[in-house]
């Protein structure tokens, strides 16, 4: 672990750091499972003074790969949206979720846009069920937004602190990230 842990740090400092955590970023939020969390928290240690700037690339590139995710639910529903819906386990519960988002749909955004629930099923089903495109984006930017701006400012308040531990404990960081990307997706699969 701690060359992995050297490596991820040694990635972001580097000068091809933002490209990677905006790909990142942008992959997630349509159909990438590893979330921007495991290049922004290395990042924002290696640089606290960029913490603001990094927030702002996840928010940008994760508000446009969710574009791209409403685009595979809207325009792509009959082949790739419909096979990303299928391999996350929702052919079965649209009826629900359609009825779900009707009443509930800009809260459902805001709240699963914040927690560890996989965005790009936001994104998807927001295209699916036809929301509405410029509010699903106002309300993208407003939760992705705070996230990563919560988790710079934690990140760059608590930085010295937060480096001590990671350096000590990666391996438990790095599996309680997955703990977190797999909890989302059941937490979302048991949702509808």
């Amino acid at each position: 672990m701690k060359k992995l842990y050297d490596w991820t740090m040694s990635l972001a400092a580097s000068k091809h750091a933002p490209l990677a955590l905006g790909a990142i970023a942008f992959a997630e939020s349509s159909f990438f499972p590893v979330p921007p969390d495991v290049i922004l928290v290395p990042m924002t240690l290696a640089e606290p003074r960029k913490a603001w700037q990094f927030a702002t690339i996840c928010t940008i590139a994760s508000v446009a790969g969710g574009a791209l995710g409403y685009a595979f639910g809207s325009l792509f529903y009959d082949t790739i949206g419909q096979w990303l819906i299928h391999l996350y386990g929702y052919e079965n519960k649209m009826d629900a979720l359609r009825a779900f988002y009707s009443q509930w749909g800009a809260i459902f955004i805001l709240v699963k846009g914040f927690t560890p629930i996989p965005y790009k099923l936001v994104t998807i089903v927001s295209g699916v069920l036809a929301y509405n495109f410029p509010l699903f984006i106002a309300l993208s930017i407003i939760t992705r937004g705070a996230r990563f701006f919560v988790l710079a400012a934690a990140i760059n308040h608590f930085g010295d602190q937060i480096r001590e531990k990671l350096e000590s404990h990666f391996g438990l960081f790095m599996g309680v990230l997955a703990a977190i990307v797999v909890g989302g997706f059941a937490l979302a699969a048991k949702m509808f």
